[in-house]
């Protein structure tokens, strides 16, 4: 089994690359779907989230104010690193969990571990990677999509985009890297034949 780990920044277009990977075989761990299931209704790590970041943050049926989180944790560097805290452990011990798992089922599969802050926050030993792609695309590409896609103003954007580690200082971590900064058909080609290197090689 061959382990990779898939990152980028936000608006960097992961979502196209780990779809594409998806569709040519490989098994998709995607962690932002992990980070909602362990903040389910009723789980301990919403209720830490409510305690530590206030209950204003649960709406009236039990679920999590996405919206309100996000504002707040893009604005307040402390209350981002006090979030981090409190849920990334919990992600990473699922993480870990459907490797394994894979690793059961289809010990010749390729695993793609789709997490966004990999080489922000993430330990460099947390997960048994055998490589890392990163996806690019230059700042005012990621800019005018994230714009685009959840309709912020600049200012609101870009204080995103802040928050995150600039994509240029990832790349020299990568073992890979997708360039998205042009059309989708172009980061597909891209995609496949990384793919059939992979396969080449193994």
């Amino acid at each position: 089994m061959r382990v990779i780990g898939l990152t980028g920044g936000i608006a960097s277009g992961k979502s196209l690359v780990a779809a594409t990977f998806r569709e040519l075989g490989a098994e998709v761990i995607d962690a932002d779907h992990v980070a909602r299931d362990v903040v389910a209704p009723g789980s301990p790590i919403l209720g830490d989230i409510a305690a530590a970041l206030g209950p204003s943050l649960i709406l009236p049926d039990g679920t999590l104010d996405r919206r309100a989180l996000a504002d707040r944790v893009f604005n307040d560097p402390e209350a981002r690193r006090t979030l981090n805290a409190i849920t990334h452990p919990a992600i990473r011990a699922r993480i870990l969990e459907a490797i394994a798992r894979i690793g059961r089922q289809r010990p010749d599969a390729v695993v793609i571990v789709d997490i966004p802050l990999l080489l922000d926050v993430t330990p460099a030993d947390a997960y048994p990677l055998d490589g890392i792609v990163v996806v690019y695309a230059d700042e005012g590409t990621q800019l005018q999509r994230l714009m685009h896609r959840d309709r912020l103003s600049e200012e609101e954007a870009r204080r995103r985009l802040a928050a995150q580690r600039p994509l240029g200082e990832k790349i020299p971590a990568a073992t890979w890297v997708i360039d998205n900064s042009g059309a989708p058909e172009a980061t597909r080609e891209q995609v496949v034949a990384l793919w059939r290197r992979w396969q080449t090689a193994s």
